[in-house]
């Protein structure tokens, strides 16, 4: 739907961006789809999986092993980062 800028610094000025999107459909699994009601997800059903800090996780406890965390932090790091930390201290 939209772009919105983030940042007021001229180093940053139109490298980060915050997209606003709008959702015009849904696609559900008929296996995860609420018995005896329509197009209703049954939360008992559904076992969503999320990724945190590069880690796979789903309602509860860590699932799986994540190969994005086997890399270094520092090799995710952008040039501005060390601009950002002399900025704090």
């Amino acid at each position: 739907m939209a772009t919105h800028g983030v940042g007021d610094n001229p180093a940053q000025k139109g490298f980060i961006l915050c997209i606003e999107t709008r959702i015009r459909r849904v696609h559900a699994e008929e296996a995860i789809m609420m018995s005896g009601e329509e197009n209703r997800i049954d939360p008992d059903k559904w076992r969503p999986l999320v990724m945190s800090f590069q880690q796979f996780y789903g309602l509860g406890s860590r699932l799986y092993d994540s190969a994005p965390a086997t890399i270094p932090e520092a090799m995710y790091r952008s040039p501005d980062m060390a601009w950002a930390r002399q900025l704090r201290d």
